[in-house]
């Protein structure tokens, strides 16, 4: 019997087709006008052999090798739920009572669920608030940087994830827009709470409105033929160089807006008196940009209404605060910022619906629970955590203690995916007592732990799919029975509270449907606080989503309009008020790697100190997954070279090296190797080299930390070093490789395939 049912993923609204408790199929969401073509991964990743079947305990962990254990390489036990529910109650009592409840790490973080009731990150942390605190991380590996950055220049987050200034006031006001990384259409169609719209028909409607889209980063392709952008060619993590000759040359001609920096700015004194001799010929030899190319940059910006963007894959590199910082100085000196249509932000091009016209609306959550832990450290700095019990780390001019981590409890979220350098991160693994892992699939994350708890997908469960950034809210039916023993993780924690005694305080007395009426109801009283008359429950689960007011047509949003129309009246929030070009607050922690004010600080990796046959590795978000899920799924498959990821060249580095396309090759450098299968593509600069992340790792010796990974992971490579001690942030693009063929016989991918299983013998 064939059902349909709706339902929600990060890449996109869709329907289910389900045939005798299998999906079988799926089909767009009626109202998408641009459907991604990932869901059609979903039938075979949910049916997939790397599914999860049953509860699993380390076997070593069983035996009692614990701190200091091999994981990743060591057998599998099945053990029943009953069985596993008092172990974990049993252990997490033990490591409270023996080492405080700061020693729990709640290390939760992903893109586990576009649904809003079973998000595992707020499940996990609700019951270990609950059960009596955690140690726990803040920010985003995507945007971590600017995160703790941008809000002691511009006094808000907005300008990176919030609502920006939209595409239909870009379309109308602008003529120019300077896209730093690119304004990519592949990152689109994936976003937090599920997507019905991206943002690539209003992209390209600013275009074809005439705004002329100038993409500067090493990549051609990180704008779409359809845009016709201008290609800037240059150096990875040499953007600020360049934002700063712009600023020199507009301070040369005399055309800085010196109304604007006078009245909404603070520091401009300071840094204009370090622009003399960042001239565009200093910038030509840092950034490979000619001079006068440069020039010309700087003259159109001031000429032409412009907005001015950065993908967040900038600030993901050596001292990745300093382009961002440099930015918002650039628009500052054009006296944009708040201007209709024009300005800063970073994001666009990064994620769905980002710069989509959209009204403020209330949103739909589980609501949070108190941590009764004061720990925290910034999200790329779990290895340091691990490495370093009893020691501080610099953030935000704080020094923060890093507890000794005894259990670490993860759900919705893959390290072993987002992490860098993860050779280091598997030595940093053995030190806890026990880790806890809830996953549908075998990922990197599951077999280096010591309990594997066989979590549902959202497609065997119900939920309310919801992103601020989208018109609809998407009721998600359960369209297939839970495989094997898999359970969702409210049920399966609802049990462990059980026997910690707190089973009611953390449902609530609500099993799921009770929790979505509530949830539902709840953002319906909002909704009507605001003027919006949503249906009732069983209407919306019945039509399977509410389409939100739209904005209304001729209406357009600029961020900072108030704030430009009159700074006294709408300050930012900065010590000031104001747009600090140079930071008292920053200055004051006189730290060695990221100064009070934007500057140039040379990379520790980049082409501008490589040797002769090093090349610039850049890891990126590819089209064929949304980070490593569905990476068992067909379209991820078809894409890679003889089983591996393929990495990215310039025919004429190819050529250099006597390789030829399709070719499987060895990328390392001295913290790691992997495979990866050769495709020419002649959009690069040369010297630089494309390597997608998500493929799941997949060590030749499973456990031995350096092992060469077969499938092609960039994470082995790149460096787990922070951009600065004031952000802790995550460096990846910074990251040079050597390559060499690969002549010996291909090891099998095991990746997607369970680890060695042994049945318990008593």
């Amino acid at each position: 019997m064939t059902e349909i049912k709706p339902h929600a993923a990060h890449w996109g609204f869709f329907d289910a087709v389900t045939e005798n408790g299998r999906l079988v199929g799926v089909r767009p969401f009626a109202q998408d006008p641009v459907p991604a073509t990932l869901i059609e991964s979903m039938p075979e990743t949910v049916h997939s052999a790397a599914r999860v079947d049953r509860p699993y305990v380390r076997k070593g962990w069983l035996e009692g090798r614990r701190r200091g254990a091999l994981r990743g390489g060591d057998a599998f036990v099945p053990v029943s739920w009953d069985r596993v529910t008092r172990l974990l109650a049993e252990e997490t009592a033990r490591v409270r009572a023996e080492h405080g409840d700061a020693a729990i790490y709640g290390g939760s973080y992903g893109w586990s669920s576009a649904g809003r009731f079973h998000h595992a990150k707020s499940q996990l942390q609700r019951f270990l608030g609950m059960g009596g605190g955690y140690t726990y991380s803040v920010n985003a590996y995507s945007y971590a940087t600017a995160q703790a950055l941008v809000p002691h220049i511009m006094g808000t987050n907005e300008v990176v994830l919030g609502r920006m200034t939209d595409w239909a006031a870009i379309a109308r006001h602008a003529k120019l827009m300077l896209c730093f990384g690119g304004l990519a259409a592949k990152n689109g169609y994936v976003t937090s709470g599920g997507a019905a719209m991206t943002y690539g028909p209003n992209m390209r409607r600013a275009a074809a409105a005439g705004v002329r889209m100038v993409n500067i980063s090493p990549y051609r392709g990180d704008t779409e033929d359809a845009l016709n952008a201008e290609w800037v060619p240059i150096r990875p993590g040499t953007d600020a160089a360049l934002m700063l000759a712009m600023l020199q040359h507009i301070v040369a001609l005399g055309r800085e807006d010196r109304g604007f920096l006078a009245t909404h700015c603070v520091g401009w004194d300071k840094l204009r008196a370090t622009l003399d001799d960042r001239t565009p010929e200093w910038a030509e030899g840092i950034t490979g940009v000619l001079a006068a190319t440069i020039r010309d940059l700087a003259e159109r910006c001031v000429d032409n209404p412009t907005m001015l963007t950065a993908a967040w894959s900038l600030q993901r590199a050596d001292y990745g605060e300093q382009p961002y910082w440099a930015l918002v100085a650039l628009a500052a000196a054009l006296g944009n910022i708040g201007k209709p249509g024009q300005g800063v932000a970073f994001g666009y091009g990064s994620s769905g619906g980002i710069g989509n016209p959209r009204r403020e609306m209330p949103s739909l959550s589980l609501p949070a629970t108190r941590n009764p832990v004061s720990h925290f450290i910034p999200v790329g700095r779990i290895t340091e955590l691990l490495e370093r019990p009893g020691g501080t780390l610099a953030y935000n001019g704080r020094d923060l203690p890093l507890p000794d981590i005894r259990m670490v409890w993860w759900a919705g979220g893959n390290p072993f995916h987002h992490h860098q350098d993860l050779n280091r991160l598997q030595r940093a693994w053995s030190h806890p007592e026990t880790i806890v892992v809830s996953e549908p699939w075998w990922t990197a994350v599951a077999r280096h732990a010591d309990i594997v708890l066989p979590a549902t997908t959202t497609l065997e469960r119900n939920d309310i799919g919801h992103s601020s950034r989208d018109r609809f809210l998407r009721a998600m039916h359960q369209a297939i029975p839970p495989q094997g023993q898999a359970r969702n993780d409210h049920d399966m924690l609802a049990d462990i509270a059980d026997a910690a005694g707190f089973r009611d305080r953390f449902t609530e007395q609500r099993d799921e449907g009770a929790w979505l009426r509530f949830l539902y109801d709840k953002w319906r009283t909002a909704c009507g606080r605001v003027g919006f008359d949503a249906p009732d429950f069983d209407a919306f689960w019945a039509a399977g989503h509410v389409e939100l007011p739209a904005q209304t047509p001729g209406e357009e949003y600029t961020q900072f309009a108030e704030f430009r129309a009159d700074p006294e009246e709408h300050p930012l929030d900065t010590p000031s008020g104001k747009v600090e070009l140079f930071s008292e607050t920053i200055a004051s922690f006189a730290l060695p790697d990221c100064p009070g004010l934007p500057t140039w600080i040379t990379p520790r990796e980049w082409l501008g100190g490589a040797a002769q046959d090093e090349l610039h590795l850049l890891s990126y978000q590819p089209p064929t997954r949304l980070h490593s899920q569905l990476d068992p799924g067909p379209i991820a498959a078809r894409d890679k070279i003889q089983g591996r990821e393929p990495i990215l060249m310039h025919p004429e580095d190819a050529a250099a090296r006597g390789l030829t396309d399709g070719q499987v090759l060895r990328v390392f450098n001295a913290r790691g190797a992997c495979l990866a299968g050769l495709r020419l593509d002649d959009r690069l600069l040369r010297g630089v080299v494309l390597l997608a992340t998500g493929a799941w790792f997949d060590p030749l010796e499973p456990g031995v930390p350096g092992s060469l990974c077969v499938h092609g992971n960039p994470n082995v490579l790149t460096a787990d070093v922070a951009t600065s001690s004031l952000t802790q942030g995550l460096s990846a693009q910074s990251c040079l490789v050597r390559v060499e063929p690969w002549t010996g016989e291909l090891p099998p991918v095991r990746a997607h395939i369970p680890p060695v299983i042994e049945e318990a013998t008593a």
